[in-house]
């Protein structure tokens, strides 16, 4: 019996030490999604209309300041490779852009209820989208990688 059987490698270290990262990428993840500058709101916030917050941050760009337009962006795209790297990787049932896909929205609806129900954040549909496309990326990256090697 194979400590990881559906894992793309058949090294038992190497994927050790994926999952030893994918656990340190998901407390990282949760103190910044959950804790690190947050503010308890009076009520729930939330966007439920598909790319209406990425379209004000496209159209509007010049009234926000450029930390905030590109974490809002960009650093939902960026954040999120990593769930494009570890789940195929240590799971080759992701390795599909559908699977991956599935369970990256799943995982990111999850935490922006969290966010919302928590009030240390809102929820945003927008947020799920280019998280997504974040996982996806990753994925994609993560199969060129294995492709040039």
């Amino acid at each position: 019996m194979r400590l990881y059987p559906k894992a793309y490698s058949r090294s038992v270290l190497l994927n050790l030490f994926l999952t030893a990262l994918a656990c340190g990428y998901v407390l990282v993840m949760c103190w910044l999604l959950f804790y690190r500058n947050r503010y308890f709101g009076e009520g729930y916030s939330y966007n439920l209309v598909p790319f209406y917050t990425i379209k004000k941050y496209i159209i509007y760009h010049d009234h926000f300041n450029f930390d905030t337009w590109f974490k809002n962006l960009f650093g939902n795209i960026i954040l999120f490779i990593p769930i494009g790297v570890f789940l195929p990787l240590l799971n080759r049932r992701y390795s599909s852009g559908f699977a991956l896909a599935a369970a990256s929205i799943i995982i990111i609806t999850a935490v922006e209820l969290m966010q919302m129900l928590l009030r240390v954040g809102s929820f945003d549909i927008d947020d799920i989208i280019l998280n997504t496309f974040g996982a996806l990326l990753g994925l994609l990256i993560t199969k060129l990688l294995i492709h040039a090697s």
